[in-house]
C-alpha cells in the first residue's frame, strides 16, 4: 500500500480512536496498538494506523476530525500514555500535515499541542481489545466516552460518516 495512504494517530484511549476512524468513509482498515516515534517519543504510546482511500477522505480531513476527537489542545499527566500525535510515513507527508495543522489553528481557541512525528515502530493491541466499540457498544466505557465523539461527528462531518456502519 502506498506509504501517503496511512497516517498514525495518537490522542486518548485507542478504543475511542479506533471507533473514529473505523466510522468514516474512505477508511479502508483501522490497525489499534501502540506506535513509537524517535528521541524523546521513542517510548510506546496508545495510537492507531489508518488506511484510507484519498480519493473519498482527504488526509485534511482525518486530521480535522483527529484534532476535534481527543485533547489536542490541553497537556495532562497521561501525555506518555496517550501522545497527542500524527506519525507520519514520509518527510513529504510530514510537511503536508504541518501544514495542515498551521490552517486548522484558527479553529481552536488554544494552541494545538499535538506533535508531528516519525513513525518508526508498531506494536499491536491484543486481539480482545481490538474493534472494542463495535464489539462492545452498550458498555458504559462506550456510552460515556465513544457516543459523544460520534455525536460530535454526526454534527460536523456528518459526509464522511459511514452510517451503515455506525448503526450497525
Amino acid at each position: 500500500m502506498d506509504k501517503s495512504n496511512k497516517i498514525a494517530f495518537g490522542g486518548g484511549c485507542h478504543w475511542c480512536t479506533e471507533a473514529v476512524f473505523q466510522s468514516l468513509l474512505g477508511v479502508k482498515k483501522v490497525a489499534h496498538g501502540f506506535v513509537a516515534s524517535l528521541n524523546e517519543n521513542n517510548s510506546f504510546s496508545e495510537a492507531v494506523i489508518v488506511f484510507f482511500n484519498p480519493k473519498i477522505i482527504s488526509l485534511d480531513i482525518l486530521i480535522e476530525i483527529h484534532l476535534h476527537t481527543h485533547k489536542s489542545t490541553s497537556q495532562h499527566a497521561m501525555r506518555k500514555k496517550y501522545r497527542s500525535a500524527l506519525y507520519t510515513y514520509s518527510k513529504d507527508q510530514k510537511i503536508k500535515t504541518a501544514q495542515i495543522i498551521k490552517h486548522l489553528q484558527s479553529n481552536f481557541n488554544k494552541k494545538i499541542i499535538t506533535k508531528i512525528l516519525d513513525f518508526k515502530e508498531f506494536k499491536p493491541s491484543l486481539v480482545q481489545h481490538q474493534n472494542y466499540y463495535y464489539s462492545n457498544p452498550e458498555k458504559p466505557f462506550c456510552k460515556k466516552f465513544i457516543n459523544p465523539k460520534f455525536q460530535f461527528l454526526l454534527s460536523h462531518f456528518s459526509k464522511q460518516i459511514n452510517l451503515e456502519k455506525l448503526h450497525s
